[in-house]
């Protein structure tokens, strides 16, 4: 019960991820879970999969409305207080080339993944440091490492969730507030069943993990010393590669996704 009477906020709850990860924090001694969704009805659906020995508490925002987190974050303190854990997990992703998207989508997937996360660091960290204690776990992608054709505006994101996550750790030194950024591979979750994906991503992404694997990593992280913990371990050779032999890797990446159907 490693979580014991702790109190854990996750975003992006109602579904894949986060939920898989609500369940898992209330199975292992969490006092409370606090889901942070914009869809109030899936939370509700998402509670009733909890351990009832946990307190759940639920929240509608949308993460990348910088007045609703402040307003979410304001009644979450008034009404539960301090957290100790936060999960920043909630994500979304548009295909299409940058010269073909609107400015709208690009500016909706950074502000979605990257600085929905700012907002609500922003909003629990000052506690976490007066409280000398506290863990954000940032979920960010193996994308944070690789850009894919058609998906600059999820990379982009990405890359600056880990390099954001990076800097704040080193400024977290000796504060026994810890951050760690959980990169997994593609996960098998609603996350590609925007219209905008349809015959432009291959029908069979190879090997693709279970919520599960990817929550079990987001607990580990919420204890570890680690910045970064990719998903599942060995791809981190993959980055490795890529920072060594770029002249390899890169046409690999580039000819996996093409434009146009995967057949």
């Amino acid at each position: 019960m490693k979580f014991k009477d702790q109190i854990v906020a996750i975003t992006g709850a109602s579904s894949g991820i986060g939920r898989q990860a609500a369940v898992d924090f209330s199975y292992n001694g969490a006092k409370t879970i606090i889901l942070i969704s914009r869809n109030i009805m899936k939370l509700n659906q998402v509670k009733k999969t909890i351990n009832p020995d946990c307190n759940v508490e639920i929240y509608s925002c949308d993460i990348s409305d910088k007045k609703m987190v402040y307003d979410v974050g304001q009644n979450i303190m008034n009404d539960i207080g301090t957290i100790d854990i936060l999960v920043n997990n909630a994500g979304i992703g548009i295909y299409g080339k940058v010269i073909d998207q609107t400015i709208e989508d690009i500016e909706k997937v950074t502000s979605t993944n990257y600085l929905g996360m700012v907002y609500f660091t922003k909003m629990f960290l000052p506690s976490m440091i007066k409280n000398k204690r506290g863990h954000i776990v940032n979920v960010a992608s193996l994308a944070a490492s690789f850009g894919i054709p058609g998906m600059a505006a999820y990379c982009g994101s990405k890359f600056a969730v880990l390099g954001f996550s990076e800097s704040l750790s080193y400024e977290l030194k000796n504060t026994n507030v810890g951050i760690t950024v959980v990169s997994p591979i593609a996960v098998k979750t609603n996350f590609f069943d925007n219209e905008s994906f349809k015959g432009k991503m291959p029908h069979k992404l190879g090997y693709v993990l279970n919520p599960k694997t990817v929550s079990r990593a987001i607990l580990k992280a919420s204890y570890s010393k680690r910045t970064e913990i990719v998903v599942p371990f060995f791809v981190r050779s993959a980055v490795w590669l890529k920072h060594t032999v770029p002249y390899l890797i890169n046409p690999i990446i580039s000819s996996s996704f093409k434009d146009g159907n995967h057949n």
